[in-house]
Formats: structure tokens, sequence, C-alpha cells
């Protein structure tokens, strides 16, 4: 869904109009990318049909969606559900995975990519595993050794531990797999979700510490809404039971990532951002990031079934931010930070160089575009306040990227952003939602 946009006619690149005045935003956030994905795999191992309520429909969940049509199973999308709200059902295959002669495209996805190869590996036949170029360049190796060290069968179509890939499944075994957590959650998150439909678990042990571990914490929740048992006896040592999952009808709850640009929005022109359904006991670690907005200035309220933030335009401090456990908002603080009265300094989130893109370097290139200063290290950036210089800012197929620098423009004329139709991936209405920030801005 693209709120009212034809994604594909969009001018490129597209101009940012400023805003007319104050935030004042009520606006609906799409549901949450992570636990969309997550809920379809549980969904698809269940025995019976689960309902998805208020799921994402977006590039990142379809690729999720046409990995489990490829396998067969009955998926339907209903983007006009009640209320609006979408909604997706799922026959599940009670962890019976079907053999496919059809290639598995992962798509763009990583989600879907690191989640699916276990999910194959549970099948008894072999797949050929597809991806976009740009997927095709992220690491894969963690969960291919792991899944090689289990009995499946992985025979690498081009670059060692990268797709596309052939996978022979059939002899998916129990045990205890070692794992790094320094590269992406992804990858254990992938492996706990097959786990259930194990003959006798799963016990997957860390090597090295574990970043965004929020996103764990999230795959266990939905794992558990699902009926799985998950126990942690260290921080990382994760034994899955084995008893597969049963289906149920889950309520998926707003995207937070997709939030931090609506809070940010507030933050950088001043006014009011309330973003309904992502309270105070909101599953997603990227909920922090008001946190972050709190630390430097702005008023935050937490209520058990709302979030709002409250900032007067030039009110916000700087300061140093450990954003390794919600690194998606990295990118966000990145354009909120030249707006700040003193240098802001993000750390933790040397690993997103291993993302769509190297969002580092990604960012340092355009914030400099803009005329920000900025210095680059190993774990993140720092950034100097300034007011951003009209520029085109090349988004390099990430919709990060996008959605992030188009907050600029909405506080500064001259802002404009090239390859717009990239935010289909996680955020199809992201332009038809500023504009409709700008209607409904007071003065």
């Amino acid at each position: 869904m693209s709120g009212g946009w034809d994604l594909a006619a969009l001018p490129d690149p597209l101009p940012i109009e400023p805003l007319a005045g104050r935030v004042a935003s009520d606006l609906p956030v799409p549901g949450s990318k992570s636990i969309t994905n997550r809920a379809l795999v549980c969904a698809a191992l269940a025995e019976g049909t689960s309902t998805l309520h208020g799921a994402l429909v977006a590039d990142d969940t379809e690729a999720m969606v046409g990995v489990l049509r490829a396998l067969g199973l009955e998926v339907g999308v209903d983007v006009e559900a009640a209320e609006g709200t979408p909604t997706i059902t799922v026959a599940g295959c009670a962890g019976r995975v079907p053999p496919t002669a059809e290639a598995v495209d992962v798509r763009q996805s990583g989600t879907t990519a690191r989640f699916a190869l276990p999910l194959l590996a549970l099948g008894e036949g072999s797949y050929r595993v597809t991806a976009h170029p740009q997927m095709q360049a992220r690491p894969m190796g963690s969960t291919i050794d792991a899944l090689r060290s289990l009995g499946a069968g992985a025979e690498e179509l081009g670059e060692a531990g990268h797709l596309p890939l052939t996978l022979t499944g059939g002899g998916l075994r129990s045990g205890v797999v070692q794992l790094p957590g320094d590269v992406s959650s992804q990858f254990l998150s992938g492996l706990l979700l097959a786990a259930p439909c194990l003959a006798d678990g799963l016990v997957v042990e860390l090597t090295t510490d574990l970043v965004s571990r929020p996103y764990v914490d999230l795959t266990i929740a939905v794992m558990e809404a699902f009926g799985a048992v998950v126990h942690q006896p260290d921080p990382a040592t994760f034994a899955v039971a084995p008893g597969g999952y049963r289906s149920c009808s889950y309520a998926v709850e707003p995207d937070a990532s997709a939030a931090s640009y609506l809070f940010a929005a507030a933050a950088i022109c001043g006014g009011r951002t309330t973003v309904h359904g992502l309270g105070q006991h909101a599953l997603q670690g990227d909920v922090a990031f008001v946190d972050v907005l709190e630390a430097m200035g702005a008023d935050v309220l937490r209520q058990a079934d709302r979030t709002e933030v409250r900032a007067e335009q030039g009110s916000l401090r700087g300061g140093r931010f450990d954003l390794t456990h919600f690194s998606d908002t990295a990118q966000t603080l990145a354009v909120v930070a030249p707006f700040a009265g003193e240098p802001v300094t993000v750390t933790g989130i040397g690993f997103i160089r291993h993302k769509e893109i190297d969002r580092i370097a990604a960012v340092a290139t355009e914030l400099d575009r803009c005329g920000i200063r900025v210095r680059t290290d190993a774990d993140g950036w720092t950034i100097w306040p300034g007011p951003p210089s009209p520029a085109v800012v090349q988004t390099y197929d990430d919709h990060r990227m996008a959605m992030s620098f188009a907050l600029l423009g909405l506080a500064r004329p001259g802002i404009a952003i090239a390859g717009p139709g990239c935010v289909a991936k996680t955020f199809p209405g992201y332009w038809a939602h500023l504009d409709r920030l700008r209607a409904g801005a007071t003065p």
C-alpha cells in the first residue's frame, strides 16, 4: 500500500516541501516489519490457520509471504480488512515443510533470508534460494555454517557465505550449535524460529557479544505467543524445547522504527507526535529512540496504549548515545543531530556497515553533501549542529536513508530525495504520511 501515492510515478529526485508550522500528528503507523515476518514463520510452522491482525504489507513482508507461497502454503493478504488494518491468514504446515521445484526468492529482505534458510532446512527437499543483488552482497555465512553443523546441505552458487545457494533439508537434527552474535541478531532469530520443530529442540550458544538483543527478545516473545518454550540459562545460551507451534490470532503492534521518523519530526520542527498502539509494554526495542529524544530535551509521555513526543523547535541538546540495541533508528538520530545545540555522538553501531548498504559511510557522505560536519569512526559518528544546505540526497536504494533524510526537508527548503520509491521496502505510505503532516501542521 502506498497511501495514495504511485511510487513508480514519483519524480526522481523528489523535492521535500517544508512544514508551514508545528507538527500535530496522531497519524497511524504501519505494523511492525520485524514482528510480521517473525509471526509469518511461526504461523507457517504451526498446526492450523493463524490470523495476523495489523500486519505490515510492504516489500519485506511480501518477500516472506512469497517464500511461503513458493512452498505451496496458503497465505491470504487482505489490505482492506476491518478499519483499514491489513490482515494476513496463514494455513500452517505443522512443522512439515513441503518440497518445491520453484525458486525461493528472498528478494532484498534480510529478515526473510535469515529466517527462510532454517525454515527450509526443516523440509525434505532441495531448495534453490535466490535474492536481489543487494541481498546477495550481505553476509549469510553464520546461518549457512550453523545449518551445515546440524546436518543440512548447502551449496553456494556464487561467493562463499552468500546467496544464492541450494539448500538440502531432510537431515536437520537437534543438538548444540555455536553462533557469533556480533554481525546480526537475525542469524540467531532464524535458528530459534525453526528450533521448536526439531525432534529434541535446539540449544544455541553465542561465541561473541550479541548486537540488537531486543530483536532476539522480540523473536522469543512472538514464538511464545504461538506456544513455543524458550529457556535462557545465561545471556549467551538459548535452549528451545521441542513441540512445534500452535495456530493463533495475533495482533501486530505498530512499527517502532517507522514511528521514529514521526517522533523525530516533532523534535526537529517542534510540536507533538502521538503514536497509538505503541505503549509502555511494546515488544520492539526501537521504541527506546524516544528515550534518546528525551535525553536531548524533548518531553516524552509513555502510556499503556500510546507514546507521545513533544518538543519546542531549537530546544534540543547534544550528547553521546549508544544505539547498539536499536540501530535501525541510527539514521533517524543522525538527521536530528544537526538541529541540536551541541554535537551528537552515536556509538555501538559498527555492524550497520553490513546492512543493505554501509550505513555509516552513506550517512556521513550525505550529511556532508548537505553541509553538515560529521566525523566517522569504527563504531559510529559524531555530528555537529548546523543548518542543512539545499542538496539532492542519494539514498543508495536504502529505505532508511530516504525516510530519515526527508526529515531535513521538513525543516529546511531545498532538500530532495533521489530514488524515493525505495520506501516500499517497509513503509509504502511514507510520502503520503509526510503530506498529512504538512496538512495537519499548526501555527
